[in-house]
């Protein structure tokens, strides 16, 4: 049985979604939230298979929630299931841990199909979408990558690391502000948004080992 945590701030589309969760006959709705907030908290407590959550809710929002739940748990499966379908934003989704994303034009099987996808280990793109949103391109990336300079570098190796800015400094002999400075120009350079896809993008390029080392 899939344990399914379903996330969204409306009562009603929670209803109507658990009921078709329901009789898939091998999913099983195990907790309901309406904000973020609650969402972590009956991650935390449930821990189940799979977490379907949308993007626009109270308490910090689906962003934001993915990124707390990958930190506590970097293995999370969570399947973004939401209205909006720019491409900023999925990329986003994707960057910040998610490993599904189904908007809700769908048909109601999407929704089924998309949380076996993730409860078997394949990642889920909702099919009306562009397919080159699931994956950045090696290439592009080992290009930016390239562009860096050596302390650059050295910044962003410390950082995918774990390290805080301020670690980085210390280990680095640099002032907490030029390390600030650096972290900055890192990100713009890899066209990364958040910590999480940094550290994504090192380990997909070899830069540090799946273990954080």
């Amino acid at each position: 049985m899939i344990r399914v945590l379903l996330a969204d701030d409306h009562p009603v589309v929670r209803s109507g979604y658990l009921r078709l969760l329901d009789q898939a006959g091998d999913i099983r709705v195990v907790d309901e939230a309406g904000d973020a907030d609650a969402a972590y908290a009956a991650f935390s407590s449930a821990r189940p298979d799979v977490l379907v959550t949308d993007l626009s809710m109270p308490g910090g929002g689906g962003l934001e929630l993915i990124r707390r739940v990958l930190a506590r748990e970097p293995q999370a499966r969570v399947l973004v299931f939401t209205m909006h379908d720019g491409p900023l934003l999925v990329r986003r989704a994707f960057e910040a841990g998610a490993r599904g994303y189904l908007t809700k034009a769908s048909p109601p099987e999407g929704l089924v199909d998309a949380v076996r996808s993730l409860h078997a280990g394949r990642r889920y793109l909702d099919p009306d979408l562009p397919s080159n949103l699931l994956h950045r391109d090696p290439l592009d990336e080992a290009a930016r990558l390239a562009a860096l300079s050596g302390r650059e570098f050295e910044v962003f190796r410390l950082l995918a690391q774990g390290q805080s800015p301020r670690e980085c400094a210390e280990a680095l002999k640099l002032s907490a502000k030029t390390v600030s400075n650096h972290q900055t120009v890192i990100k713009d350079k890899l066209g990364v948004t958040t910590s999480a896809a940094l550290v994504h993008l090192a380990m997909r390029h070899g830069v540090i080992s799946t273990a954080g080392a």
